[in-house]
C-alpha cells in the first residue's frame, strides 16, 4: 500500500528540526518534492525524479528555505514535471538555460555596439568615429547598454530616442536611430538575434526641419562687397571673408588651411582629405568634407588675396592663424561675426556658408557650365558609384578653372551695380592657364 504524503505548510517548514542523531531529515510534500534539513541547520528544497534518457533516479536542487517559499518550490516542481512529460531532463535544461544566460550577458547592447563601432570606425574619419562613440556612451548605453540584445524589443529601443527628442536634439536623435539600427543589424548577422527590431523605428521620431543657410540675393552682391571692403575689423579677417567669397569653400576647409596646400605657380589650392592635427585644437584634422582631396582652382583675384594674406601670416604654417596663437587657427565663428559687424544677421540674412549658395546659383543661372563641373567644384558627393569613379578621375579641372575665373570676374562686375549671371559676359583675357 502506497504511503500517504501529507502536504507541507509554511508553519511546518518553519518549525521543522533536523534529526538529533546527526542525520539529514526529509519532509516530503509529494510529487518528488521534499525539504531537506541538515544538522548544520540549513533547509533546502530538493526534487527526486527519474531521468528520461536512462530511467535512473536523479536529484534537482530547487533552492534554500526560507528564501524559496513553499509556494515557489511547488511552482518549480510543476515546471520540472512539465519538462519530464515532454521527455526533457530538468537538470540538463537548467544547465542549458544558465549557459544561454551567460551568453546573453556577454552580448549586451553595449558590448555589441562597441564591436560594431570598431568595425565601422575603420571606414570613418577618426574625429567622426570618436564623436559617434561618445554620443552612444552619452545617449544609448545608460538606457539600454546593459540589456542583452536578444531581450530588446522595438519599444525598448525607442526609450533613449524619445529622451533625446525631449531635449530638442533632432539631429542626435536621427544619428542614434541610425546607430541602433546598425548595431542590431550586426547582431542579426552574427547570429545573436533572428530579426532586427530596430527596423520598426521608422517614423518613431519627428523628422528634423531642414536648416537652410541664409544667403543674399545676387542683386545684393554690390552691397555685400562694399561692406566687406569697408570692414573695420582685423585685416586678416577681411581677407579671409574675401577669399571665402571667391572660393566658396566650407568654413573648416578655410580656417584649417595650411600654406603648403597653396600652389601659387599653378594657381591651385589642394584641400587634403585629412590634415595634420594641431595640438589642443578640436577637429583640426578636418580637410575636404567628402574625405577625398578637393581641388580649388584659384582665380587671379583669389591669388592676389592670398598674396596679401601671405604678407600677414606667411611666417605661420597656418594660412589663417588666430590672434592669440599662431599655432591655432581663427575661430569657427570668425566669418559670421565679421558679417554681423557689417550689419547682417548671420541667421537670417547671410552667413559664410551662404556664399556657397550664392556662387552655385550664379554658376547655374549663367547657363555656361556643365552640371557635373559645378557639382564637383561645390564638392558635393556623387551618389552613383560609376559616375563617382569617373568624376573623381576627370575632375573637370579645365572647365572649373574657367568657372572660378568667371565667378571672380562676375563679382568684380557686381562691385558697383548689380549684373545678372545671364547678362554677364566673361572677359576671356583673364583665364588662368594650367
Amino acid at each position: 500500500m502506497a504511503r500517504t504524503v501529507v502536504s507541507l505548510t509554511d508553519p511546518k517548514c518553519d518549525a521543522a528540526k533536523y534529526n538529533p542523531d546527526g542525520k539529514n531529515n526529509k519532509l516530503a510534500d509529494g510529487g518528488g518534492l521534499f525539504l531537506l534539513l541538515k544538522p548544520t541547520g540549513s533547509k533546502s528544497w530538493r526534487m527526486k525524479y527519474t531521468r528520461p534518457a536512462d530511467k535512473k533516479e536523479d536529484m534537482l536542487v530547487i533552492g534554500d528555505y526560507p528564501a524559496v517559499k513553499l509556494k515557489q518550490a511547488r511552482q518549480q516542481r510543476e515546471k520540472a514535471r512539465a519538462l519530464l512529460a515532454e521527455g526533457i531532463d530538468p537538470k540538463m535544461q537548467r544547465r542549458e538555460d544558465e549557459v544561454l544566460k551567460q551568453q546573453a550577458m556577454g552580448n549586451t547592447f553595449e558590448a555589441v555596439a562597441r564591436e560594431w563601432h570598431h568595425i565601422k570606425a575603420a571606414k570613418l574619419s577618426p574625429d567622426y568615429a570618436s564623436r559617434m562613440l561618445k554620443r552612444m556612451e552619452d545617449n544609448l548605453f545608460p538606457e539600454i547598454g546593459r540589456r542583452p540584445v536578444n531581450e530588446l524589443k522595438t519599444r525598448d529601443l525607442m526609450l533613449p530616442l524619445k529622451k533625446i527628442e525631449q531635449r530638442e536634439a533632432p539631429v542626435i536623435a536621427e544619428r542614434m536611430k541610425q546607430a541602433i539600427t546598425g548595431v542590431m543589424r550586426h547582431a542579426v548577422q552574427n547570429g545573436l538575434i533572428d530579426s532586427n527590431p530596430a527596423l520598426d523605428l521608422v517614423g518613431s521620431i519627428a523628422p528634423r526641419e531642414t536648416v537652410h543657410r541664409p544667403a543674399l540675393p545676387l542683386a545684393r552682391l554690390p552691397e555685400l562687397q562694399q561692406r566687406i571692403d569697408a570692414y573695420s575689423g582685423t585685416r586678416l579677417t577681411r581677407l579671409a571673408t574675401q577669399l571665402m567669397l571667391l572660393t566658396f569653400v566650407r568654413s573648416s576647409e578655410l580656417r584649417f588651411a595650411r600654406w603648403p596646400e597653396i600652389d601659387f605657380k599653378h594657381s591651385l589650392w589642394t584641400i587634403p582629405s585629412k590634415r595634420e592635427a594641431l595640438e589642443g585644437v578640436k577637429f583640426s584634422t578636418r580637410g575636404a568634407k567628402m574625405r577625398s582631396p578637393h581641388l580649388v582652382p584659384l582665380s587671379l583675384q583669389a591669388v592676389a588675396v592670398l598674396e596679401r594674406i601671405k604678407e600677414l601670416s606667411g611666417q605661420s604654417h597656418l594660412v589663417f592663424p588666430g590672434e592669440s596663437s599662431s599655432g591655432s587657427p581663427i575661430s569657427e565663428g570668425t566669418i559670421n561675426q565679421a558679417l554681423q559687424r557689417m550689419g547682417y544677421d548671420s541667421k537670417a540674412d547671410v552667413c559664410g556658408h551662404g556664399f556657397r549658395t550664392m556662387a552655385c546659383g550664379a554658376l547655374v543661372q549663367s547657363g555656361l557650365w556643365q552640371e557635373d563641373a559645378v557639382e564637383r567644384q561645390m564638392s558635393h558627393q556623387e551618389r552613383n558609384s560609376v559616375r563617382l569613379a569617373y568624376t573623381h578621375a576627370a575632375e573637370f579641372i579645365q572647365e572649373r578653372r574657367l568657372m572660378m575665373q568667371w565667378w571672380a570676374d562676375f563679382l568684380d562686375a557686381n562691385r558697383k551695380h548689380a549684373v545678372s549671371p545671364y547678362d554677364y559676359d566673361c572677359p576671356t583675357e583673364n583665364i588662368v592657364k594650367l
